[in-house]
């Protein structure tokens, strides 16, 4: 068991000792440093803040916490209950809140939770701001409201609706050429809140909407990250309804995989590389990934005249170099897409609604599309390293190595060769180096990705 203390926010499992693990009164800990970091940081009289949550069993429990601290500190709540991540974040907005709080541990086991938190414009706080959290945690810096000043909280339902009318007034999902393509597509919500808005959104499309564990229970059913290996219901269900594709979604609807119609992956890194094809071919301009992410996309990019850039790992690290280089997509090649002209956070609904309407001007299957792309491969593997040793000074000691060659140290150690690209990174919590590679072949990808443990392993001298 454990708790995970990040500039992005407070992550771990249920039960257990306090500090440990993410119990009751960390939880209230953390809402409490949030809120104090809020008052401070904005300096006005009324604060209010968007709450929402996934379906897991520890949800409910977590956000009655998270909202009673907030209020016991003099701040209004807006309890949006059941969401998703994409629906907290354009709710803050929308209600010209100070900030929001999603409760989810994304794609994690069941017994796991955390507290994602937002600022006002519905964005991750950077990494200034989430120390500033956890300084206030740390101390117990902050101070509760006088019984005559305690907030009070909003319930609001509505929202995943005014998400999904929002995806539909985007220019360019074209609901016509959706609805006249006539899909059908079967939908695994992890059975949590992907099973709401995932079916409520092509119901809205026109698309006949096939369910597979889209109850909002929190039993998950598989293991809830969007991988191969724990997919192999939906894929079955594919091709038994005769489906045009599959759409699997993680617990709080922030990562988006396709299944084609052949009960095959789409694979998640073409997620992007498909809905910025079909964004770049309507409107020229720019787009970010991040170091792990498939060359795809830029590949796809300059077919369109555009501009690739790579950010370091993380998504407040893409959204902020998709500002920087005015990116009309981007996103992470884990299957999230993060679209401007809608918000910028990762979001499975506009994903969806991008990919029905490319599909549909282009009139071909699922398989089809992706045979269309350049075709790549990656390893994701690791190595373990003693506890002595200095991984900083490894890693710039590989970084020397390959100096000859396009090397990037923003995260870690990206070597882009000609053929193929490596990518290390080193693990916060462990003496770990991550090492990703890609390359035109899995072989290829693998026996990279050995030969990187070697050198690593010869350089440190193990």
């Amino acid at each position: 068991m454990t708790l995970i203390k990040s500039i992005s926010g407070i992550r771990g499992t249920i039960g257990g000792s306090p500090g440990d693990n993410l119990t009751p009164i960390d939880a209230v800990k953390f809402a409490a440093a949030y809120g104090a970091w809020l008052k401070n940081d904005r300096n006005k009289n009324v604060y209010r803040v968007v709450v929402g949550r996934d379906a897991r069993i520890s949800g409910a429990m977590i956000q009655d916490l998270v909202m009673n601290t907030l209020i016991g500190m003099g701040i209004h709540v807006i309890d949006l209950g059941l969401s998703t991540t994409p629906t907290v974040e354009i709710a803050v907005p929308m209600e010209h809140a100070d900030g929001g709080i999603i409760l989810t541990a994304s794609h994690n086991p069941k017994q796991w939770n955390a507290l994602k938190l937002l600022n006002s414009k519905g964005e991750f706080l950077n990494g200034a701001e989430g120390e500033k959290i956890l300084n206030y945690a740390e101390n117990e810096d902050f101070t509760f409201a006088q019984v005559d000043d305690l907030g009070k909280i909003t319930k609001n339902d509505a929202y995943i609706d005014l998400h999904i009318e929002e995806v539909l007034a985007l220019e360019l999902v074209n609901v016509a050429a959706i609805k006249a393509a006539k899909f059908k597509v079967v939908v695994d919500g992890v059975n949590s809140t992907g099973g709401i808005a995932i079916p409520r959104l092509l119901e809205e499309l026109g698309v006949e909407a096939v369910k597979l564990y889209c109850e909002p229970n929190g039993e998950f059913p598989h293991n809830p990250e969007p991988l191969k290996e724990h997919l192999g219901d939906i894929c079955k269900m594919v091709v038994d309804e005769r489906a045009d594709f599959g759409v699997v979604v993680d617990p709080d609807v922030d990562r988006l995989a396709f299944i084609d119609e052949k009960g095959e992956m789409f694979g998640e890194e073409y997620t992007l590389v498909a809905c910025a094809d079909y964004v770049l071919g309507e409107k020229k301009g720019n787009t970010v990934s991040n170091l792990s992410s498939s060359r795809a996309l830029r590949d796809i990019t300059r077919k369109h005249s555009g501009d690739y850039y790579a950010s370091a790992v993380g998504e407040v690290n893409v959204v902020e170099k998709m500002k920087e280089v005015k990116a009309v997509i981007g996103g992470e090649g884990n299957g999230g897409i993060i679209y401007p002209d809608s918000h910028y956070g990762r979001d499975s609904l506009v994903g969806t609604a991008l990919f029905l309407t490319h599909l549909a001007n282009l009139k071909i299957s699922v398989s089809a599309l992706k045979a269309s792309y350049p075709q790549y491969f990656m390893s994701k593997q690791k190595i373990q390293l003693t506890p002595e040793l200095d991984v900083d000074v490894l890693l710039e000691k590989m970084a020397n190595k390959y100096s000859d060659e396009d090397v990037s140290t923003i995260d870690g150690v990206k070597v882009d060769f000609e053929e193929y690209w490596v990518h290390l990174r080193k693990s916060n919590t462990e003496p770990i180096i991550r090492i990703y590679t890609e390359a035109s072949t899995q072989n290829k990808a693998d026996s990279v990705a050995n030969d990187m443990i070697a050198t690593i392993k010869e350089i440190a001298g193990i």
